[in-house]
């Protein structure tokens, strides 16, 4: 009798050991850090044996699933999450809400940078054309660096097309060779090297804008979902964020 117990009890633990593996954890937020976190769910799965899932890109695209069985929400800047909150209440568990890494703005002009275009005085001048996303984590960006330096009505004149999204605003550069630059993250040239150059900006003018992460109020794997999180703040996830361009 003991040796079936002892049988039983090893039978239930392997049961419980796959049941755990078989269950994934569902991770979303918008495509900025899709590549990033991605990196660190191959990195989190492979050192805990929980497979993680990361779906990205517009809220649209992915809203109903995350509704039905997120673990973990993601933003591209601080106030795309707090605007999340505020439009789905109740949806995110506030009190696990943290801080992971910043990125940094900077201008992507096209390979060989055939404008010259060097800083930000050079987008205010005739015959540039800039690209600009207005929202997803780039919400007035390009208006608050300009600011700094007087150009906001030079730069303003010069935008060629505002898109609501950075999927729309990346199939648009591909698309129109007329564009000329784009005020973004630096971050983005990671994932379009084949088609960016970046310039920087200088230190003093550079802005930064967070990458926030919070656990659902409905996962229903709320111990590996903090597990997750803990490892994107570890060590291992701050090199997987900065392969990507963040600091």
């Amino acid at each position: 009798m003991k040796k079936i117990m002892i049988s039983l009890a090893l039978v239930a633990a392997i049961c419980g050991n796959l049941y755990a593996q078989k269950d994934t954890l569902h991770i979303y937020g918008p495509g900025g850090p899709l590549s990033a976190m991605q990196d660190c769910a191959k990195a989190f799965s492979v050192k805990t044996g929980i497979p993680v899932k990361v779906t990205g890109g517009p809220e649209s695209k992915w809203l109903s699933q995350a509704q039905a069985n997120s673990d973990v929400i993601y933003g591209g800047a601080e106030y795309m999450l707090t605007q999340f909150m505020q439009t789905h209440p109740g949806m995110i568990d506030a009190a696990t809400r943290v801080e992971l890494y910043k990125r940094r703005a900077a201008i992507l002009v096209r390979p060989g940078n055939p404008k010259h275009i060097i800083g930000l005085k050079d987008l205010a001048k005739p015959g540039i054309k800039i690209l600009d996303v207005n929202g997803a984590g780039q919400l007035g960006l390009w208006e608050d660096l300009a600011g700094k330096e007087n150009l906001i009505g030079g730069i303003q004149r010069n935008i060629g097309g505002s898109f609501a999204n950075t999927a729309l605003g990346i199939e648009a550069w591909k698309k129109d060779q007329s564009y000329d630059a784009w005020i973004t993250y630096a971050s983005w040239h990671e994932n379009l090297k084949d088609v960016t150059q970046v310039v920087e900006l200088p230190l003093a003018s550079r802005l930064f804008r967070g990458t926030p992460v919070a656990l659902t109020s409905n996962t229903k794997h709320a111990a590996q979902a903090k597990q997750f999180i803990q490892f994107l703040q570890s060590t291992d996830g701050h090199a997987l964020f900065k392969k990507w361009g963040w600091e």
